[in-house]
């Protein structure tokens, strides 16, 4: 077992860490309070690589790995956790054209999608779908050398702003043998968006219903063969999973630094309120469950990358640990600030909201429960 990390991923998350102090910290709040989608940073992200992070170079991609996406993520979130939450999304759906697309779809699709000239968004969740994804109902039919979309996604990042769509739709039957995946073009007739949502956090990334009336996509846009598509959507959210939980352990990381600054400097029943052993212990726990949550993390990645049989298992349990150990920490350390926590003029407080609905996309942690729960009772060994 290998704990340290090379000398390559050193620099990977160095790079990551640098680019999240300099371009996302300072701007985090702003981009809250304003509602702003920083496109120019995050074509800054792409020009490092980071656009691409896991597809293949020869399209323009990064060509690195899980373990690495994870360092990047967590390096990121700290400096704003909703910037790179949607920068881990449009990754999602960037790997999933590179890893199921053919070759022309590959080269007509990837290098803008890595550049960030062109934004993605992961289209799976609709008004009545949600945990229970393989009931979606938003239907193509087959229409000669194209289909005929009918239908809404929800709370789609991106929603209104992405370029492409990676869209999981109904071709066949009901269940998840009749779902496949479509990848629909910003400006395809027949494409629109619902209002902008109104959200507790996330701020920094558009978010809106995605709407197909009688609209009419190629079937060159058809990313593997019919009925493929929830498979493929599963194996994006693998990976999904150990992003949005690094993501997690950024804002947390951000925020125990915060509360260990604070409680350095607040001075109460005069003592700084550091020296109480209710406050160190407190410390020490937050600490303690976030290194447990980062090896998780790192493990999880690790096995996708080595395409380990139990590696879905092993995903959902870091996203389940990782997501509610990074609220968690989030909202201590709101506590520990006080009433300060509480205002907008603290960081502490804008990280909590981010990191809420981690607990909930990719599939929510009672769905992780779910995953892991059937691999146990159907006998397997988790040793």
């Amino acid at each position: 077992m290998q704990f340290e990390l090379s000398e390559d991923q050193r620099a990977i998350q160095d790079m990551a860490r640098r680019f999240a102090a300099d371009r996302l910290k300072d701007n985090a709040a702003r981009w809250d309070e304003e509602k702003h989608f920083p496109e120019a940073e995050l074509r800054e992200a792409a020009a490092l690589g980071f656009g691409g992070i896991y597809v293949r170079e020869d399209v323009g991609g990064s060509g690195l790995g899980r373990l690495d996406a994870a360092l990047i993520f967590e390096e990121l979130s700290a400096g704003c956790t909703s910037t790179a939450a949607y920068i881990s999304i449009h990754n999602m759906a960037a790997w999933m054209i590179d890893r199921f697309g053919n070759d022309e779809q590959r080269r007509r699709f990837l290098p803008r999608l890595c550049s960030m000239e062109h934004f993605a968004s992961y289209c799976l969740t609709e008004p009545n779908a949600g945990s229970d994804a393989a009931s979606l109902q938003t239907r193509a039919v087959d229409a000669g050398d194209h289909y005929i979309l009918n239908g809404t996604k929800a709370f789609i990042s991106g929603g209104g702003r992405s370029d492409i769509y990676v869209c999981m739709v109904r071709t066949g039957e009901p269940g998840s043998r009749g779902v496949s995946c479509l990848v629909v073009e910003k400006g395809t007739p027949g494409l629109s968006f619902g209002a902008q949502e109104r959200k507790l956090g996330w701020n920094s990334q558009p978010t809106a219903m995605v709407i197909f009336e009688d609209c009419k996509v190629p079937k060159a846009n058809l990313i593997g063969a019919e009925g493929e598509g929830f498979r493929i959507a599963m194996a994006g959210l693998d990976g999904g999973r150990i992003n949005i939980g690094a993501c997690s352990l950024g804002a947390a990381t951000a925020c125990l630094e915060a509360a260990r600054e604070h409680v350095a400097n607040r001075k109460q029943f005069g003592q700084p309120i550091g020296g109480f052993q209710s406050v160190q212990f407190k410390l020490a726990d937050m600490a303690t469950e976030l290194v447990a949550a980062r090896l998780m993390i790192r493990q999880a990645a690790a096995m996708l990358d080595a395409k380990h049989a139990e590696a879905t298992t092993y995903c959902a349990m870091a996203k389940r640990f990782a997501t509610d150990v990074g609220f968690a920490v989030c909202n201590e350390a709101l506590q520990l600030h006080g009433g300060y926590g509480y205002l907008k003029d603290y960081p502490v407080e804008r990280y909590l909201r981010d990191a809420r609905v981690h607990q909930i996309l990719e599939g929510t942690n009672e769905i992780m429960r779910v995953i892991i729960s059937r691999r146990l009772l159907s006998g397997i060994s988790l040793q």
